[in-house]
C-alpha cells in the first residue's frame, strides 16, 4: 500500500466522488458517535453532571448506538467546554489515555494497519470526516520523518488546548500501538502558551522536546518510527475498511435536533417490536408527557410519527415481496386486517393492490 493510493484511487479521487454524491456537505459540521461517545465517558470522569450532559444535544444512548448517527460539531465542542473546565490540566491527555485502539471504531484500525504508520495515515486521511467535521485541519507533511498536524475550529483557548492536547496524545498512542514499541517523538508542539507546570506532559508524550506558542500543533515521528514495518500489515483488511468507511460516509444521517432523536429512539423501538409512547419516553429518559410536549412543539404527535414510518415500511416490504401477515408482525400492527385498514387509509387502496 503505497502513501497516497487508496484502493487504486488517489486520496484526491475518493474526495471528489464523496463531494459528487453530496456526502461532503451532508457531513459538514458534524462528528462521529463514537468520538461523542468517549467524550461523554470523559466527562462524567472529570465530574461533569448527568444534567449538565443532557442538556447536550445527540448525547442520548439511543443515538450513541448507532454508527451512522452524525452529531453536530457544537455539542462535541460543548463536551470539552465541559471537560476543559472541569479539568483544567492534562485534560485532553486523559480522554487519549482512555481510548486504546477500536474506541473511534474504523478510524482507528485504519490507521494502524498500513505497511508502516507514514502509509498508515496517508491512506486513512481522506476519510478523516469518519470521526470529526471537515473543518477541523489534519495534515500530513514529512519525507523521511512524519509530522501530523492539527488545528480545531474551536474558539475557547481552554478548549483549543485540550483539543490538540488529546489529538497529539492519540497519534502518539496509536503509533505506539501500531509499532508494538514505546514510540518516543522527536518534537511536539503546541500553539497555546505553555501551563505553569507540564512535567505531566513530558510524562505522557515521554520527551521533554515539548514546545508551547509555536506556529502550530503538530507531533513529530523520526523515520525509524514513521517507516518501520508494522506488523498488523494486511493489505486485504485495509481494502476492506476503507470500503466500510465509504459506505458508512455515505450512509451516515445527521441528528440535528431532538425531533431526529425522537425518530431514532421510535424506529428502534419499532425493530423490538414496541413502539408504544411509554417505551420511547423511556430510552429518551423523559416522561410521557414531556415527550408529547416536545413533539407538539415541533408541530407533530407519537401517532403521526408512528404512522409516517410504519406506512414508509409497510411499502419497501411490499416492493421486497413480504406477506401482509408477515409486514404486520413486523411493524407491530394487532394483525394483518389491522394492517390492511391502515394502509387504505394511507393510500386508498389494499396492500396487495
Amino acid at each position: 500500500m503505497s502513501g497516497g493510493a487508496v484502493s487504486g484511487r488517489t486520496a484526491q479521487q475518493v474526495l471528489t466522488a464523496a463531494e459528487g454524491q453530496g456526502i461532503g456537505s451532508r457531513l459538514d459540521g458534524t462528528v462521529s458517535t463514537h468520538l461523542v461517545r468517549l467524550l461523554v465517558q470523559a466527562a462524567r470522569r472529570a465530574g461533569v453532571t448527568e444534567e449538565q450532559l443532557a442538556r447536550v444535544p445527540g448525547t442520548d444512548e439511543v443515538v450513541l448506538r448507532g454508527e451512522l448517527n452524525r452529531i453536530p460539531m457544537s455539542s462535541l465542542v460543548r463536551l470539552w467546554e465541559l471537560i476543559a473546565h472541569s479539568r483544567p490540566v492534562g485534560a485532553g491527555a486523559a480522554v487519549a489515555a482512555a481510548a486504546p485502539v477500536g474506541t473511534l471504531n474504523t478510524w482507528d484500525y485504519l490507521v494502524t494497519t498500513g505497511a508502516t504508520l507514514t502509509d498508515s495515515l496517508r491512506a486513512a486521511q481522506p476519510y478523516h470526516r469518519l470521526v470529526t467535521a471537515a473543518a477541523e485541519g489534519f495534515d500530513l507533511s514529512g519525507e523521511g520523518d512524519l509530522t501530523i498536524g492539527y488545528r480545531t475550529s474551536a474558539g475557547d483557548p481552554a478548549v483549543v488546548a485540550a483539543v490538540n492536547e488529546y489529538v497529539l496524545a492519540y497519534y502518539l498512542r496509536r503509533a505506539r500501538e501500531a509499532t508494538g514499541r514505546q514510540v518516543v517523538p522527536t518534537r511536539v508542539s503546541f500553539g497555546h502558551a505553555a501551563p505553569a507546570d507540564h512535567t505531566a506532559l513530558i510524562a505522557v508524550f515521554g520527551t521533554a522536546a515539548v514546545e508551547f506558542d509555536a506556529e502550530a500543533d503538530s507531533i513529530t515521528f523520526g523515520a525509524d518510527d514513521a517507516n518501520a514495518a508494522l506488523p498488523r500489515f494486511d493489505p486485504m483488511l485495509a481494502d476492506l475498511l476503507r470500503s466500510h468507511a465509504d459506505l458508512v460516509l455515505a450512509s451516515a444521517r445527521t441528528v440535528a435536533d431532538p425531533l431526529d432523536t425522537f425518530r431514532i429512539a421510535l424506529a428502534a423501538a419499532l425493530d423490538a417490536g414496541d413502539p408504544a409512547l411509554a417505551r420511547v419516553a423511556k430510552s429518551l429518559a423523559m416522561s410521557q408527557r414531556t415527550l408529547q410536549r416536545h413533539l407538539a412543539e415541533h408541530g407533530t404527535s407519537w401517532r403521526e410519527e408512528l404512522d409516517q414510518i410504519r406506512y414508509e415500511r409497510a411499502k419497501a416490504l411490499l416492493e421486497q415481496g413480504h406477506n401482509t401477515s408477515t409486514i404486520a408482525h413486523r411493524l407491530a400492527f394487532t394483525d394483518d386486517r389491522a394492517l390492511r385498514k391502515a394502509f387504505h387509509r394511507w393510500t386508498g387502496a389494499s396492500p396487495t393492490a
